[in-house]
């Protein structure tokens, strides 16, 4: 950081007011920290969500769009739920959980 600070001292402010929040995730153990430092499922419900709009290429209004966007978010969320799939476990989401209550 002291060899960018002169040059580029907007960027280094912002890199050190959020330096800790960013390193948040390394204090749940029990979490896989790639699952939580990643964006991958974010990513891949956009290009899902870029895929199917571009199919239709244009909406007759706004609304029309929210519709499409908001039922395959729907049948996303529907997927996941009932399917039994989760990306990190609830057994150990709560046992991360306790850890952070004896630490605090």
């Amino acid at each position: 950081m002291d060899t960018y600070e002169n040059h580029y001292p907007g960027a280094i402010e912002v890199l050190e007011s959020g330096l800790e929040d960013s390193l948040q995730f390394y204090n749940f153990n029990r979490l896989d920290a790639r699952k939580i430092s990643s964006t991958n499922m974010l990513e891949r419900l956009n290009r899902e969500i870029r895929r199917r709009t571009s199919v239709v290429g244009i909406f007759p209004g706004m609304d029309s769009y929210i519709r499409l966007v908001t039922t395959y978010l729907i049948e996303y969320a529907e997927d996941w739920s009932s399917s039994g799939r989760c990306y990190i476990k609830p057994d150990i989401i709560q046992l991360s959980k306790e850890d952070r209550l004896q630490v605090a």
